[in-house]
C-alpha cells in the first residue's frame, strides 16, 4: 500500500531565496541612498529617484555596495564589468591564499628509540613544509593505566624538533589517545 502525502502552502525542501548578495537598479527599496559616482567621487545622500536617474543618463547601473551602512552606500557602474573585476579579485586573493594542512603522526606507547626517530624525521619534513603535525600516541588495553608516563615521549618529540617548530597544543588525554600540535616557528 503506498501512500501519497501533499503538503498545501510548504514545499517539502524549503529553499532559501537567492537574492544576488548585490541589489541593482529596481531592487534597491531604501528611500535615501549614499552615492558615489562612475569616477569613485562622492554625490552625496539623495532620493533613491535622484539617484537612478543619475545613472541613468550615465546610462550605468546603480548598485547597493554597502547595504549595512546608514544611509546605504550605492555606487553607478557598469554591473558586468564591476561582477567581473569582483570575481577577478576573489580569484587573486585564494592564490595567494596559503593552506595550512595537519598532518598526523601515530605511535604506541612502547615505541623504540629507532621508530621514535624515524617519526621525528618525518614531523620535520613536514614542519619543513610548512604544516602543522599533530603527534598522537594510541593507547590499548592496560596501557591506558599508565597514560601519563608515556607524556615523555611527546616531550622528548617536540625537545627534538624545537630547532624548527613551537607547542601550538600542549599534551592533552582524550579517552584513549595523547595528542600534542606543533606547528612551524616564526621566522624573523
Amino acid at each position: 500500500m503506498q501512500v501519497d502525502i501533499l503538503f498545501i502552502g510548504y514545499p517539502l525542501f524549503l529553499e532559501e531565496n537567492t537574492i544576488s548578495e548585490l541589489m541593482i537598479n529596481s531592487e534597491i527599496r531604501d528611500a535615501t541612498v549614499r552615492v558615489i559616482g562612475e569616477n569613485g567621487e562622492q554625490l552625496g545622500v539623495m532620493p533613491i529617484a535622484q539617484a537612478m536617474s543619475l545613472a541613468r543618463e550615465a546610462e550605468l547601473d546603480l548598485v547597493k555596495i554597502a547595504p549595512k551602512a546608514d544611509p546605504p552606500v550605492c555606487r553607478i557602474v557598469d554591473y558586468g564589468k564591476f561582477k567581473y573585476e569582483q570575481t577577478r579579485k576573489e580569484k587573486e586573493a585564494k592564490k595567494k591564499q596559503k593552506v595550512v594542512e595537519i598532518k598526523e603522526i601515530r605511535m604506541s606507547p612502547n615505541i623504540d628509540t629507532n621508530d621514535l626517530n624515524t617519526k621525528v624525521s618525518a614531523a620535520r619534513k613536514f614542519l619543513e613544509k610548512g604544516n602543522k603535525v599533530k603527534v598522537t600516541i594510541r593507547f590499548r588495553g592496560r596501557e591506558t593505566a599508565r597514560m601519563m608516563d608515556s607524556k615523555y615521549i611527546l616531550e622528548d618529540i617536540a625537545e627534538q624538533l624545537s630547532d624548527i617548530a613551537v607547542i601550538e597544543k600542549e599534551v592533552k588525554a582524550e579517552g584513549r589517545t595523547m595528542t600534542m600540535v606543533l606547528g612551524e616557528k616564526n621566522k624573523k
